[in-house]
C-alpha cells in the first residue's frame, strides 16, 4: 500500500522541501526504516495518517540535522577565517601567571602549565597524572577559577583581558620592592 502510494508522498515532501534531492533523501530512508522496523497494524486511511505523520517526522529530523551541520560549518569556518587574521606569534602570558601559578595547589598549577602553556591536551594530561579525563577537566577548571581569582587580586584590571602581552605595573612594583627588601 505504501509502495503504490510512492508518488503521492514524492510530492508531499517536494512541496516542503522543494528540492527533488532531499524528498527522495527523506523519502527513502523513511521507507527503509519502515520495513525493517515494521508497520503498525492499521489499515486504509489509518495507516496513511501514520505515514505521514512518520514522515513530517523524518522531515523534520532532516532540517534539524541540517542546521545543525550548517553551525558547525560556520564555526569551523569562522575559526578558520580567524586563525588566518591571526599573526603568527602568540601572545605571551604576564609574568604575573607564572608567579601566581606557584601559589596554586601543585596539582593544579601542573594541570594549567600542561595544558595551557605547554598545549597538552586534557586527556595527556589525565593519562600523564594517572587520573580520568574526566577529573583532570574538572581539576583544570577548578585550577583556572584559583588562578584567575589569585590574578584579579594581583593584577586587578589587567587580569580581565586575559593576562596576555601585559606589561602589569603591580608586578614590576613587586619585582623592585622585592629586590629592595630581598627575599
Amino acid at each position: 500500500m505504501l509502495v503504490l502510494r510512492y508518488p503521492r508522498f514524492r510530492s508531499f515532501l517536494l512541496r516542503r522541501t522543494g528540492s527533488e534531492s532531499v524528498a527522495e533523501e527523506v523519502l527513502q530512508g523513511t521507507l527503509v526504516r519502515v520495513l525493517e522496523r515494521g508497520a503498525p497494524g492499521l489499515e486504509g486511511a489509518r495507516l496513511m495518517a501514520w505515514f505521514y505523520r512518520v514522515l513530517r517526522n523524518a522531515l523534520a529530523d532532516h532540517f534539524r540535522h541540517q542546521r545543525v551541520s550548517e553551525r558547525a560549518l560556520a564555526r569551523e569556518a569562522q575559526a578558520v577565517a580567524g586563525e588566518a587574521l591571526q599573526p603568527a606569534l602568540k601572545p605571551s602570558p604576564c609574568q604575573c601567571l607564572h608567579r601566581q601559578l606557584g601559589a596554586l595547589k601543585p596539582e593544579y598549577a601542573d594541570a594549567v602549565r600542561k595544558v595551557d602553556l605547554e598545549e597538552q591536551s586534557v586527556a595527556e594530561v589525565a593519562q600523564s597524572s594517572g587520573i580520568t579525563a574526566n577529573h583532570a577537566a574538572v581539576r583544570l577548571y577548578r585550577a583556572r577559577k584559583a588562578l584567575k581569582k589569585q590574578l584579579e587580586k594581583t593584577c586587578g584590571a589587567c587580569a580581565a583581558g586575559g593576562c596576555l602581552d601585559c606589561d602589569c605595573a603591580r608586578f614590576a612594583a613587586a619585582l623592585v620592592y622585592e629586590r629592595r627588601e630581598g627575599p
